[in-house]
């Protein structure tokens, strides 16, 4: 198993009716529909990506 640290992010929240950036945001994230869940390295990059959108995403 690998030493590097992981996210766990859920999109939980539409992103219709959102900014453009922050739907470029999500898809980012690798999120595509609803419920959709990925796993992220933990970086500085991916925790302010998550900061940014963090009313549309849930960590888990």
């Amino acid at each position: 198993m690998s030493d590097k640290k992981t996210l766990k992010v859920k999109l939980v929240r539409s992103v219709a009716g959102t900014r453009e950036s922050h739907r470029a945001t999500v898809r980012g994230l690798g999120l595509r529909k609803l419920n959709s869940e990925r796993v992220l390295e933990d970086t500085a990059a991916v925790r302010g990506m998550i900061n940014k959108v963090s009313y549309l995403v849930k960590v888990l």
